[in-house]
C-alpha cells in the first residue's frame, strides 16, 4: 500500500537551490528526497530532543577525553617536579675546575636525549605507554 503524495510547489533562493541541486547529485538522490526528509525533521516533536541527547553524548565523550588528558599531563609535571627536586637536592656544586668540562658534557648529554627522544616519538611509543603496561589494570584502563 502506497501513501498518497501530495504535490506542493514551493519558491526557494537561488543559491539555496543550487546547494539542493549539487547535494542531490552528489548523493545521487532525488531533491525531493532530501527536501521530505529536512521536513520531516524539522517537523518532527522529538527532532530537538534528539539533537540534544546527541549533542549531549558528544560532550560527555568530550569532557571524559579531557579529563584524561588533565590527568596525564598532571602526571607529567608531578614526575618533572619531583625529578628536579630530587636532582636540585642531591646534586653538589662542582669546583671551577670541573665547571667548563661538565658543561661540555652536559650539553652532549642533552644533545643523546633530545636525539632519544625524536627517536621514540618516531617510533610512536611514548613513557605513557610504558608506565600504563608497569601499571597492574584495575579493570577500567582509564587510570592514566
Amino acid at each position: 500500500m502506497t501513501a498518497i503524495r501530495i504535490k506542493h510547489t514551493v519558491r526557494l533562493p537561488a543559491d539555496l537551490s543550487a546547494r539542493l541541486a549539487d547535494y542531490a547529485a552528489r548523493k545521487k538522490v532525488p531533491q525531493a528526497l532530501i527536501v521530505e526528509t529536512a521536513l520531516t525533521s524539522f517537523l518532527s516533536p522529538d527532532g530537538p530532543e534528539r539533537l540534544e541527547a546527541a549533542l549531549a553524548r558528544r560532550l560527555d565523550r568530550m569532557t571524559r577525553q579531557l579529563e584524561r588528558m588533565e590527568r596525564r599531563v598532571t602526571i607529567a609535571n608531578e614526575s618533572l617536579a619531583v625529578f628536579v627536586k630530587f636532582w636540585l637536592t642531591s646534586t653538589p656544586p662542582l669546583p671551577d675546575a670541573a665547571l667548563a668540562a661538565a658543561q661540555s658534557k652536559g650539553r652532549e648529554r642533552y644533545d643523546g636525549f633530545v636525539e632519544a627522544v625524536g627517536r621514540r616519538l618516531a617510533r610512536g611509543t611514548t613513557l605513557d605507554d610504558e608506565v600504563r603496561l608497569d601499571i597492574p589494570a584495575d579493570g577500567d584502563g582509564q587510570d592514566l
